[in-house]
């Protein structure tokens, strides 16, 4: 069983310093259909431009997942990181009893286009922590396993049982994901053209999949997919 959730069906807010898109319900945008898919919450697609960014805000009991697609996006935070990510590069941060943080774009003259993922945490008031995980020279044609409840196969450990996978697929490339009895699987298209179990997906597409055995993803020109495995 599959639903696609067509790209140019997400919410959309064009603020000037910020153009994003929401796959779920997000801030002004409300879709009760489209309020999350199991534990994951958010996929903001956001291209922010130079020299803009979000001012210090504050986050709590939630997984908080970036992925720079290219650019580059200058962060600091209450628990005392600063760091500038870059294209490829994996930020994640626990909320949890709670943290505050800002984002840049440090660039005079370059957007930095990134995705934000929230994952509902399996409980709340956990200490706030940091990760990062670079896939920047990660091959292509295979994937790549970002998060995991247990932080396995060099991973970044999240609060929740949510296996997040990234495939940087050539023109002709496929892969294949076995999901589990039980197992429900978000597939979002970051950029590119695949086929899904033979539905097409374009750029910004997602999909929901449930009560299947196997995922296979052919790429019909370059692409990058982010494939989350949950409970």
């Amino acid at each position: 069983m599959m639903k696609i959730r067509k790209a140019n069906e997400r919410g959309h807010a064009e603020h000037g310093w910020l153009d994003t898109y929401h796959t779920f319900s997000f801030a002004d945008y409300y879709d009760p259909q489209w309020m999350g898919f199991r534990s994951l919450r958010v996929i903001n697609d956001d291209l922010v431009m130079p020299g803009m960014g979000f001012g210090t805000h504050p986050h709590r009991d939630m997984e908080i997942i970036t992925y720079i697609l290219s650019g580059a996006l200058a962060h600091k935070d209450s628990m005392g990181n600063g760091r500038v990510i870059r294209t490829g590069e994996v930020q994640y941060m626990a909320a949890g009893t709670g943290v505050q943080h800002s984002e840049f774009n440090p660039s005079k003259d370059e957007a930095v286009h990134l995705l934000q993922i929230w994952i509902q945490p399996d409980r709340k008031g956990v200490k706030p922590r940091y990760g990062e995980k670079t896939l920047a020279h990660a091959p292509t044609g295979s994937l790549h396993l970002v998060t995991s409840q247990t932080g396995r196969d060099g991973s970044i450990a999240i609060h929740q049982d949510a296996d997040l996978w990234l495939a940087k697929l050539a023109t002709g490339s496929r892969v294949r994901h076995p999901l589990a009895p039980g197992r429900h699987a978000w597939v979002h298209l970051a950029e590119g053209d695949v086929s899904l179990n033979g539905k097409n997906l374009s750029g910004g597409d997602g999909a929901a999949v449930s009560e299947e055995t196997l995922l296979e993803l052919s790429a019909t020109k370059p692409s990058q997919v982010l494939l989350f495995d949950l409970n």
